[in-house]
């Protein structure tokens, strides 16, 4: 009897012991492994969207600017910055708003997404990265600037403006119905992007929110609280202002969106914008009245009109861009009080890059680096390293490929770009890219910028200005840039015999690109530029 309580007690405080042991073991595992506790959240992904917004109007970005001018300060834009990656060279496939929105809707060029310039109508049948968002669990929702001229798909919460869109009192359609708003654009985006993240969506999904502004496109209507800003500053001003285009082809010598030239009274703000409230265009004549009144008693010609213009020109732009960049604060100060931003990666870029007074342009379109180049800023929580700089050439093709690797999704192998997950995260593969394909089919169109394509490998660039049937005036010329001697573009070397060995290599690059890209010749009929049409639901 002795012999089997003994036994039993001894088994019993061995299994005790044995089970105490293993709990504790288990819980200094899950305190030293927290991964290997519960799965990891699938993050949700907030893509914050400008429209114009030049890099060099960054101040995170203005020592990448060969030019290197101080021109503004964008503390919530740097925050990210500091926090996440900045990207040196993210590329564009097609420089202008439309299409740029279409290549990040499908992951594809233009030839193949079907909308190649603006007055395209895109088609949202096609396969679209919302769509297989939604497929992989995730909520999605658009606010702001959609530009594609037919209703989003794909999205479960979609307000957005109708065509471009005022900077005042915007009609917007809401899940197909038009609604109403008054006041500042780039305000009412970001209360519509605090209300869904706050009152709308799922809390227990993960979710991917597209928080797309108007602004700073043209023609850069500032909100009643900036209208005063930079009063007291003048804006420096780049050497090239004054360009007389010696160095480069007829593209450049026709093309019309100067500033001394091609900027009207609207642009320039002697008009008053049509639409506003009587506060508000009280408020804007006020701030623009006075400075006006010594405008026209100054009779200013030559240069001086010029350097006029740009200074007007330029504060009214960076008063836009401060005004997004107080609402970007707006929204990262409600994921930092909801601790939302532990697990929510935070993308912020534009459809293209600008011209902010070099070659005395503004605008876009071109293959020249102001225009080419677009900022590109992801921070990561735990997986970015903060305060990190990349150069490896990425590009908005790649933006849909990485919203679904981000989430665990397949990327469907139709797609032309990649997604650039492994190199937020620090590896980049060894086969990444070296050289980017680029193509501009707008001419005829505005600011008559001739149709070209070319490649770019981070140093030198060879561009075709191509004819087409629709020209009146056609060209068919080359230009090829070093970057490394020539970061401006002043000077084409096309045909030296020092390049000849970089200008084959590129011609084969060229030629390789267009062929694996699956680029029509010659351009479709679609790429002549069409009246856009826009549906408008009734009220």
């Amino acid at each position: 009897m002795y012999h089997a309580n003994l036994l039993r007690f001894t088994a019993k405080s061995f299994f005790a012991h044995t089970m105490r042991w293993a709990v504790s073991l288990a819980a200094i595992l899950a305190m030293a492994c927290p991964a290997a506790a519960a799965p990891a959240k699938r993050p949700n992904i907030l893509f914050v969207f400008c429209d114009d917004h030049a890099y060099q109007s960054i101040s995170a970005y203005q020592s990448v600017s060969p030019y290197g001018l101080k021109l503004n300060e964008t503390p919530n834009i740097d925050r990210l910055a500091r926090e996440g990656m900045r990207f040196d060279n993210c590329y564009v496939t097609n420089s202008i708003c439309g299409p740029c929105r279409a290549v990040i809707q499908t992951g594809k060029y233009s030839h193949l997404n079907g909308f190649y310039c603006n007055g395209n109508r895109f088609n949202g049948d096609q396969q679209t990265f919302p769509k297989l968002l939604q497929k992989a669990g995730y909520q999605t929702a658009i606010v702001g600037k959609w530009h594609l001229a037919t209703e989003p798909q794909g999205y479960d919460y979609s307000e957005v403006l109708i065509g471009q869109g005022p900077y005042y009192n915007p009609p917007m359609i809401k899940n197909g119905q038009r609604a109403s708003h008054t006041g500042y654009t780039t305000n009412i985006i970001t209360d519509l992007a605090l209300d869904w993240l706050k009152d709308q969506r799922d809390p227990d999904r993960p979710f991917m929110l597209m928080f797309q502004h108007k602004a700073p496109h043209r023609n850069w209507q500032p909100g009643p609280q900036w209208l005063n800003k930079y009063d007291d500053v003048t804006i420096p001003e780049p050497d090239t202002l004054f360009d007389d285009y010696k160095g480069r082809g007829t593209a450049a010598k026709t093309q019309d969106m100067s500033i001394a030239r091609t900027m009207n009274p609207n642009d320039l703000k002697l008009t008053p914008p049509r639409g506003l409230t009587p506060e508000q265009a009280a408020a804007w004549n006020k701030a623009y009245g006075p400075k006006n009144e010594a405008f026209a008693k100054a009779n200013l010609q030559g240069k001086d009109l010029v350097r006029w213009k740009y200074q007007r020109y330029m504060k009214d732009y960076l008063r836009c861009i401060a005004a997004v960049d107080d609402n970007l604060g707006r929204v990262l100060k409600y994921l930092d009080d909801t601790g939302l931003a532990e697990n929510t990666v935070v993308i912020y870029s534009s459809d293209q890059g600008f011209y902010l007074g070099e070659h005395n342009w503004f605008d876009k379109r071109w293959m020249y680096e102001e225009s080419l180049r677009t900022p590109l800023i992801v921070r990561w929580p735990g997986v970015v390293k903060p305060g990190s700089t990349n150069k490896d050439i990425v590009s908005n093709v790649d933006f849909a490929e990485t919203f679904l690797d981000l989430v665990g999704a397949k990327v469907p192998d139709d797609m032309q770009g990649r997604s650039f997950v492994p190199i937020l995260q620090g590896n980049t593969p060894d086969d990444w890219r070296k050289t980017f394909y680029y193509h501009y089919y707008e001419f005829p169109g505005a600011h008559s910028v001739r149709r070209h394509y070319g490649v770019a490998d981070g140093r030198y660039k060879l561009i075709h200005f191509y004819p087409n049937t629709s020209d009146a005036s056609p060209i068919d010329e080359w230009e090829m840039y070093d970057l490394e001697s020539d970061p401006k573009e002043l000077k084409s070397v096309f045909g030296e015999p020092k390049y000849a060995e970089v200008q084959g290599r590129l011609e084969a690059e060229l030629k390789r690109l267009r062929r694996e890209l699956k680029v029509p010749d010659p351009d479709p009929p679609e790429t002549v530029r069409g009246r856009r049409r826009v549906v408008v639901p009734k009220k």
